[in-house]
């Protein structure tokens, strides 16, 4: 509910560069509340769970879920190159600062630097159409009477999201106490139960938003909204989790397979959307089964 009154929100503005951020943030912030949640009651590594496991969950699970339910999703050739190449900078980049097996407050700091200047770039990267739209006849002055001429459903669409921030902030608190619990219980690392149950809760709204984008025949909004969560992630939500606090005394080992099934499923993603401007069922099929297999690996 939240997510789609978000994009409402957004579409609004009538600048593409502008709702694809809003809409990344938006479907990412269960992964944003859980993740300062567990960071603040001393359980950082669910947090990291959460965040590494999201990122693999929106490539092989939810939008290889999405393309299934939908069918083939033909991709714009001006998305494929940078858009894709940022996303996967920023998903590396915490296996790289986990390799000495903690994430300090610089690491934070680092990985904050690097979601600014992907935003900076992606909106240099948009700069050109945005101009486009302007030359088009969206000036200020129309952009205000747009926005006015959706008054009404605008303060209804942010009531709901304001409602859908509220319920997970409270929520937020029961589900890390609830993981905790479950994890001792039945003697599961807790970065397991963030990596799977949690990743998949959390991710839910992209899910939602991918189908939503689908049906409305907008594929540019459903690839943007994948890897702008990813970028998000990996990047500002880790970022703020270890600023408030780190993680350390880590096992870089155990980060391995999590690494590797990200980089595959990411560059088999990427192959795909790449060499026929396509993603087919088949091929969502493909991805969906690289997460059933990794998904049983972790259980061993």
């Amino acid at each position: 509910m939240a997510v789609i009154a978000l994009k409402k929100i957004a579409g609004t503005t009538g600048l593409v560069g502008l709702s694809a951020v809003l809409i990344a943030i938006g479907t990412s912030l269960p992964e944003l509340i859980v993740g300062i949640t567990s960071a603040v009651e001393g359980k950082p590594g669910l947090s990291l769970g959460v965040t590494l496991g999201s990122n693999i969950a929106n490539i092989a699970l939810i939008g290889a879920g999405a393309a299934l339910i939908s069918g083939r999703v033909v991709i714009s050739q001006s998305l494929t190159h940078k858009m894709i190449g940022m996303g996967f900078i920023c998903g590396i980049i915490p296996y790289i600062l986990l390799v000495d097996g903690n994430l300090s407050r610089i690491d934070g700091v680092i990985l904050i630097s690097v979601y600014i200047f992907y935003i900076l770039n992606f909106f240099r990267h948009y700069h050109q159409r945005a101009l486009e739209e302007h030359q088009k006849g969206l000036t200020f002055t129309k952009l205000i009477k747009k926005v006015e001429h959706f008054a009404e459903e605008k303060w209804k669409n942010l009531a709901a999201v304001t409602i859908g921030i509220t319920l997970m902030l409270f929520s937020a608190d029961t589900i890390v106490k609830f993981s905790s619990l479950l994890a001792e219980k039945n003697n599961i690392p807790i970065f397991v139960i963030g990596l799977f149950i949690l990743a998949i809760g959390t991710s839910l709204p992209e899910f939602a938003f991918s189908l939503e984008s689908l049906k409305d025949k907008e594929p540019e909004m459903f690839i943007g909204n994948l890897l702008g969560s990813i970028a998000a992630n990996t990047t500002l939500i880790v970022g703020l989790s270890v600023l408030i606090n780190p993680v350390k005394s880590l096992i870089p080992m155990r980060y391995i397979i999590p690494g590797f099934t990200f980089i595959f499923v990411y560059l088999l993603f990427s192959y795909f959307i790449r060499t026929k401007k396509r993603l087919d069922r088949w091929e969502a099929g493909i991805l969906l089964g690289v997460y059933i297999v990794f998904f049983l690996i972790e259980l061993l």
